[in-house]
């Protein structure tokens, strides 16, 4: 039963992946200028939202196609904080492109932010399995329109997956691979892909 409620997940999840796959094709250059009104949070190693308190997302090396789709979301308000949707909405989508470009081609240092969780259980999680199937084993995603986990804030993976659970986030997908997930499953998976290399890094102009 457990392997083919996972077949089923995954196959939707790759299927829902396909369909909102957003090709972006912005100038990095260009997105370099633009970048200016976020660098001041997602350029500032370890910084972090005040309430709640967890740390901003790293950008450098997530997929282009990726930032597109979460900047649309916050430009429609599909998905809340008072900060980004006002800053996505004020953008066209030309400099979405453009800006996403950018922070997908940097390469950066990655913070040095310890991991607090327990990386270890979070590999043998067996939740991992359906994690993979979207996101890699170690969380360097190829299919851009899945974002790459890899060295991405163990906090910022923590709220995301509580706020799948909660509905605060609203990727039907998400909310189903995560909505049976217990606090510790979620500490352990995020400190998991936080901890796996050649991973996101802040993006400082």
């Amino acid at each position: 039963m457990k392997h083919k409620i996972l077949g089923t997940l995954t196959a939707a999840a790759l299927g829902f992946a396909a369909a909102h796959n957003v090709q972006a094709a912005g100038n990095a250059e260009a997105g370099k200028a633009k970048f200016h009104t976020c660098v001041g949070c997602h350029g500032i190693p370890g910084y972090s939202n005040t309430f709640p308190n967890y740390h901003v997302p790293s950008l450098g090396g997530q997929h282009a196609e990726y930032i597109v789709s979460a900047l649309k979301s916050y430009a429609a308000s599909g998905r809340k904080h008072g900060s980004m949707n006002g800053n996505a909405g004020g953008i066209s989508e030309r400099d979405m492109e453009d800006v996403a470009a950018y922070a997908s081609a940097f390469k950066g240092k990655p913070p040095a932010v310890s991991v607090k969780g327990d990386v270890a259980a979070g590999k043998k999680n067996p939740n991992l399995e359906v994690c993979a199937s979207c996101h890699g084993s170690d969380g360097n995603s190829k299919d851009g329109g899945n974002p790459r986990l890899a060295g991405q804030y163990e906090s910022f993976l923590i709220k995301a997956m509580k706020d799948y659970q909660s509905g605060a986030r609203k990727n039907p997908i998400m909310q189903g691979m995560v909505k049976d997930l217990t606090d510790k499953d979620i500490a352990d998976l995020a400190a998991y892909f936080a901890s796996q290399k050649k991973g996101l890094t802040p993006v400082s102009n």
